[in-house]
């Protein structure tokens, strides 16, 4: 078994300005290509994107464009000498207004369903993990899949404080955390 870091990506890979479906509205956050230099090639984490994306339930973006903006995310991510092992997404919500879309998801966090579903297919021991997130859900779904460290990153969501999340004011601190 190997130790990931799980990335939730609006708020920690990029700038979350709000569904985000296309490479023209996506900007990196400082920093996030070194904190995952180190962690894959200084710590030998994996390293496995995690996020909701009910932007597609909600018809801002299909799910076409949210795949060739993964695609082009990663490509950047190898750009800076950074592999991501995998990507999950969610892109249901009980308020969607694509009916394809509009409903519940055990992958929807704070659920588990994405850490699981990379415990399972990447060989991951979720107690050597680290999360990374921006929201209280992202600790959530982090939790309840039994991942060791929760970490969250200050931004656009208030965070209620807990004794098992570290908060973080950026990526450099996050650093600093698990190295």
């Amino acid at each position: 078994m190997t130790k990931a870091i799980f990335l939730d990506r609006d708020g920690v890979i990029n700038h979350d300005t709000g569904y985000v479906g296309k490479s023209e509205n996506f900007r990196f956050m400082d920093g996030i290509f070194q904190l995952c230099r180190t962690a894959t090639h200084e710590l030998g984490y994996l390293i496995a994107v995690i996020t909701n994306q009910s932007g597609i339930a909600r018809g801002y973006y299909t799910e076409q464009d949210f795949h060739n903006l993964t695609e082009w995310m990663l490509s950047e991510f190898k750009k800076n000498d950074v592999h991501v092992a995998a990507v999950y997404f969610c892109p249901f919500h009980v308020d969607g207004a694509i009916e394809k879309y509009k409903k519940d998801s055990f992958d929807r966090k704070p659920n588990p369903g994405m850490i699981l579903k990379a415990r399972d297919e990447l060989n991951i021991d979720l107690s050597q993990s680290v999360l990374i997130g921006d929201n209280d859900s992202d600790a959530e779904a982090g939790r309840r899949a039994g991942v060791g460290k929760l970490i969250l990153l200050k931004g656009k969501y208030p965070i209620t404080l807990a004794d098992d999340v570290t908060v973080c004011e950026s990526l450099g601190d996050i650093e600093m955390e698990f190295a």
